[in-house]
C-alpha cells in the first residue's frame, strides 16, 4: 500500500532525509542565472543599433532625469497643439508615409528649424553660464526675428511663455529673471537648463528628441503613420539627432541658417488652410 502524500504542513515538519531531498538554501540546487554580460556574441546584442557597422552609437550617459520632465509631453507647454507646418505638408502630399516623414524630420534636424533651435538653445545656455545677460537678450531677439510665419511665431513664444511659467512655479532659478515679454521656446529652455546646471549636450539631445517625437505624434494624429511606424522613425533618427545635437553645441549665432524652404512655406500656407487640427 502506497503511503499517502504528505500535506505541505506535514512536509515542512519532516526532517530533511524523510522527504527524499537534501535541503540547502532555497534554489541552492539550481545553477546561477547567467548575467547579461555573459551573453554569447552573436545573440541579440549583435542586432542592436549600437553594433550595426557604420553607425555612431548614441551615448546613454547624456540622459538627465530633469530633462525628461521638462521636455516631456506632460510638461504644460501645449506642444500637442502645433504641427510646425506638417499639417499642410500632409494635405499637399509632401509628407504621406513613413519614408517621407522620416526624410522631412531628418532635414529639419540637419538643415532646418530644429538645427536653428538647437543653436539658439545652446547660445542661451552659454549666455546664462557666462552671466552674459546682453547675449541672452540678443539670442532671444534673433530667435523671434527668425520665425518664418505668424503661426511659427505664435508656436515659439506661446510655448516659451508656458515653459517659463511652469519653471518659475515648480523649478525656480534666477537664470530666468532677465527674460520677460515674448520669449522664444528654445531660448527659455536653454536659459532654464543652464540655471539648473544641466550640461549643454544633454540639453541639446533631449530637445532634439522632444521636438522629433512631438512631430511624430502630430503625424500619427494626421493618420500619416501608425504608432509602430512612429517608433521606427524615432529609432532610425536617433543617431541623426545625436549628431545634430553634438555638432550644434559648438555653434554661435553666426552659424545660424537653414535650407528647409518647403517647411517654412508649409507654415505660411497653413495660416489659410481650410480644415485644420493644429494651430500651426
Amino acid at each position: 500500500m502506497t503511503d499517502r502524500p504528505h500535506s505541505l504542513r506535514e512536509r515542512a515538519a519532516l526532517p530533511s532525509h524523510a522527504s527524499g531531498k537534501t535541503h540547502t538554501r532555497p534554489g541552492g540546487d539550481l545553477p546561477d542565472p547567467p548575467s547579461f554580460g555573459s551573453r554569447k556574441e552573436g545573440a541579440s546584442r549583435a542586432t542592436s543599433p549600437e553594433r550595426v557597422e557604420g553607425r555612431q552609437p548614441f551615448s546613454r550617459s547624456k540622459l538627465d532625469p530633469r530633462l525628461m520632465i521638462w521636455l516631456s509631453p506632460s510638461f504644460p507647454v501645449g506642444a500637442f497643439a502645433y504641427s510646425h507646418g506638417l499639417e499642410f505638408a500632409a494635405e499637399r502630399g509632401w509628407v504621406r508615409d513613413r519614408a517621407t516623414l522620416e526624410a522631412w524630420l531628418a532635414d529639419l534636424a540637419t538643415a532646418g528649424s530644429l538645427r536653428t533651435d538647437l543653436i539658439l538653445a545652446g547660445v542661451a545656455w552659454q549666455a546664462v553660464t557666462a552671466s552674459d545677460t546682453a547675449r541672452l537678450i540678443e539670442a532671444n531677439d534673433v530667435a523671434i526675428a527668425l520665425q518664418p510665419s505668424a503661426e511659427r511665431h505664435l508656436e515659439s513664444v506661446t510655448q516659451g511663455a508656458s515653459f517659463l511659467a511652469a519653471m518659475r512655479t515648480a523649478w525656480p532659478t534666477p537664470a530666468l529673471d532677465a527674460l520677460d515679454g515674448d520669449v522664444a521656446y528654445p531660448v527659455a529652455v536653454g536659459a532654464a537648463c543652464a540655471g539648473h546646471a544641466t550640461t549643454r549636450d544633454a540639453m541639446a539631445m533631449a530637445y532634439a528628441l522632444a521636438f522629433t517625437q512631438g512631430l511624430v505624434s502630430a503625424a500619427i494624429r494626421l493618420s500619416l503613420i501608425g504608432q509602430t511606424d512612429g517608433q521606427r522613425i524615432v529609432a532610425l533618427l536617433l543617431d541623426t539627432l545625436a549628431t545634430a545635437a553634438d555638432a550644434t553645441c559648438a555653434f554661435t549665432l553666426d552659424d545660424l541658417g537653414s535650407a528647409s524652404v518647403r517647411s517654412d512655406l508649409a507654415s505660411l500656407a497653413h495660416e489659410t488652410q481650410y480644415t485644420r487640427l493644429f494651430r500651426s
